[in-house]
């Protein structure tokens, strides 16, 4: 039961966003199939260090979503001090319910079934505008962004040229 419903409601994020593209980014399914993977393209955010990139990232949704959140991992390559090295985005929004284990986030900051595709899609976006560097999923990055800001330009600029290559 909760599939089905978890399958209707992603087919009609997927028409909403069909019929309401949203500046920033756009996303379909991987395969008409199955309305559980999704390809989404998140162009870098104007007057960011990401500015100009096209980043292929995909979305997963678990059968019981919006009660679980999606995991987004970035098929294109991505320096960043919130994502992962395996491409994975490490953001409040995307960490299962409740209250934080370590005590780092609010339970308020967490997942939340109120979440779209959309809301989620624009908080990676908004991520990608001001990294975190507190709790950061790639340390190396991080601690580039807080001590060796143009090492870490220079990563980011190749990232946003290979990104705009596999075009």
């Amino acid at each position: 039961m909760a599939a089905s419903q978890a399958s209707l409601l992603l087919q009609k994020q997927l028409k909403d966003l069909c019929k309401r593209p949203v500046d920033g980014f756009s996303a379909g399914l991987v395969d008409e199939t199955n309305v559980f993977k999704w390809n989404v393209t998140i162009m870098g955010p104007p007057d960011t260090l990401y500015d100009g990139g096209f980043f292929n990232a995909s979305m997963s949704f678990p059968s019981n979503y919006p009660q679980s959140p999606p995991t987004v991992k970035f098929t294109s390559e991505m320096w960043h001090p919130n994502v992962y090295e395996d491409g994975t985005v490490c953001i409040s929004i995307l960490h299962p319910p409740g209250e934080d284990p370590n005590g780092y986030e609010h339970a308020s900051e967490r997942w939340s079934p109120v979440h779209t595709v959309e809301s989620i899609v624009l908080s990676i976006i908004s991520m990608l505008s001001s990294p975190n560097d507190e709790s950061p999923a790639n340390v190396d990055a991080a601690k580039e962004w807080r001590e060796t800001r143009d090492e870490f330009r220079r990563k980011v600029r190749r990232c946003v040229r290979r990104s705009q290559e596999m075009l």
